[in-house]
């Protein structure tokens, strides 16, 4: 048997949008390479002699719980020194005189260094094995983010940034033209293929169009052109709010998906932020490419004044994951962000305006749950991402978080069904409570306690 490693332990993990799989006491043997070989369970056979072939079992406290490595399919790395702050102001505020003025400031390399080793860090410690990150315009320190990702341990999808429109980008930040704007994402794509071959998680370059109204049509098409050339992720913001969703239609005709697919850049290898805005001809195109939208619940209550209804757009094809969405989403914590999803869904159902008739104030049939959230934030990521992440099964990475049960989540109550178990783990859980992270078989020596 080509095993090197096993733990042994309770897990939890998402088979599918709607079931969650508890393993009691189950033996989860991985080999070198961080692939799970195999799964045993108490009444499995070879359960009781996989002690003869694996001599090194990692054995569990009972009060330490394994899930599956969230995936976080939309981060804005740069932004984190602003996390918490200026989300009550409007979005044009809160981007040119916060965000764009500190996102220019990353061409100093000493800069980035620190503040993207420290966004690597405090993602995994809430669990995030799997990011997708936005860097700057910057294409040195794109490729330093990547780089950190890889040093660090956790597998990293980065852009660079491409915004060169005149009239959408401020003067200080932006390409200097489409034709900058495409060589440095070229070169920036060459970079991280190169740095690829050094980490065994491995990191990804993603081109990263910052949305339509900051890049010209010229750099679109070109950026698309480069897509098919390397046949690399691609990343983008759509229809994130009524401006944005309008700006498409003013300037093209047409909605920002429809422009974006006519630019190449929607695919199955695709991930568009946001998104609550898609009309049903949109939902068409994430249907027919199998592109995937990156749910940010959390800034979706912030700057799009609007709820994804994701049980309706995955009715109609789409593929949908979970994202924080640093920092118009507030926290590192996917945690927080399966409990904005859960929340908003059940007020999209519900309604807010108590001076409607109950039947009248919300979306039917629109709440998710939380067994439906652990899966956005697990195996859609890794389906988006191509990926065997997010289960616990044998052909998937070993990536997990160790989940210790203390004060902040009481195991007191051992008759609990199992699934109470998960969702108080899923709503209580801190950063404290991750005891561990593993990514392909290693513990992530980036995390700190």
């Amino acid at each position: 048997m080509n095993t090197i490693k096993a733990i042994q332990g309770n897990a939890f993990y998402s088979t599918d949008f709607n079931t969650v799989k508890h393993i009691h006491n189950g033996i989860f043997c991985f080999n070198e390479m961080g692939i799970i070989t195999q799964v045993l369970e108490e009444h499995t056979q070879g359960y009781k002699d996989i002690k003869k072939t694996v001599s090194n079992i990692r054995v569990l406290h009972k009060d330490q719980i394994i899930l599956p490595g969230f995936v976080d399919l939309h981060i804005h790395a740069p932004q984190w020194p602003q996390a918490g702050i200026a989300l009550d102001r409007p979005l044009e505020v809160w981007l040119n005189e916060y965000t764009f003025p500190l996102e220019a400031k990353f061409k100093d390399l000493e800069f980035a260094k620190k503040v993207y080793t420290d966004v690597v860090n405090a993602t995994l410690k809430h669990g995030t094995t799997t990011a997708v990150y936005f860097a700057t315009v910057d294409r040195k320190s794109s490729t330093l983010l990547a780089n950190i990702c890889g040093e660090i341990g956790q597998r990293g999808f980065v852009g660079k940034v491409a915004m060169d429109d005149e009239i959408g980008c401020p003067s200080y930040y932006k390409d200097a033209d489409a034709k900058e704007a495409v060589l440095e994402t070229e070169k920036f794509i060459k970079d991280v293929l190169h740095l690829q071959k050094e980490y065994k998680q491995k990191v990804f370059p993603v081109i990263t169009p910052r949305f339509i109204p900051s890049c010209s049509t010229e750099c679109l098409i070109e950026l698309g052109k480069l897509a098919q050339k390397y046949d690399v992720h691609i990343q983008t913001h759509a229809s994130e709010s009524d401006w944005a969703h309008q700006f498409s239609k003013d300037k093209y005709g047409i909605t920002d998906l429809a422009a974006l697919h006519q630019f190449g850049l929607i695919t199955k290898k695709s991930i568009i932020a946001h998104a609550p805005f898609l009309e049903k001809s949109d939902l068409e195109i994430l249907k027919d490419t199998q592109c995937t939208i990156a749910h940010s619940p959390i800034s979706n209550a912030f700057f799009a004044n609007a709820v994804l209804p994701v049980k309706e757009f995955k009715s109609m094809g789409a593929r949908i994951g979970l994202a924080t969405d640093i920092s118009g989403g507030f926290s590192p914590s996917m945690y927080q962000a399966i409990r904005q999803a859960v929340i908003s869904s059940r007020m999209l159902e519900s309604g807010v305006n108590p001076s409607l008739a109950a039947h009248k104030r919300g979306q039917d049939n629109s709440a998710i749950t939380f067994n439906n959230a652990l899966y956005l934030a697990t195996v859609a990521g890794g389906e988006a991402l191509d990926l065997p992440v997010g289960k616990l099964e044998a052909g998937y990475f070993m990536d997990i978080q160790i989940i210790t049960l203390d004060d902040n989540i009481p195991n007191y109550m051992k008759s609990m069904h199992k699934e109470d178990v998960l969702h108080r783990i899923l709503l209580l859980s801190e950063s404290s409570n991750i005891s561990e992270v593993w990514i392909q078989g290693n513990k992530v020596k980036g995390i700190q306690k």
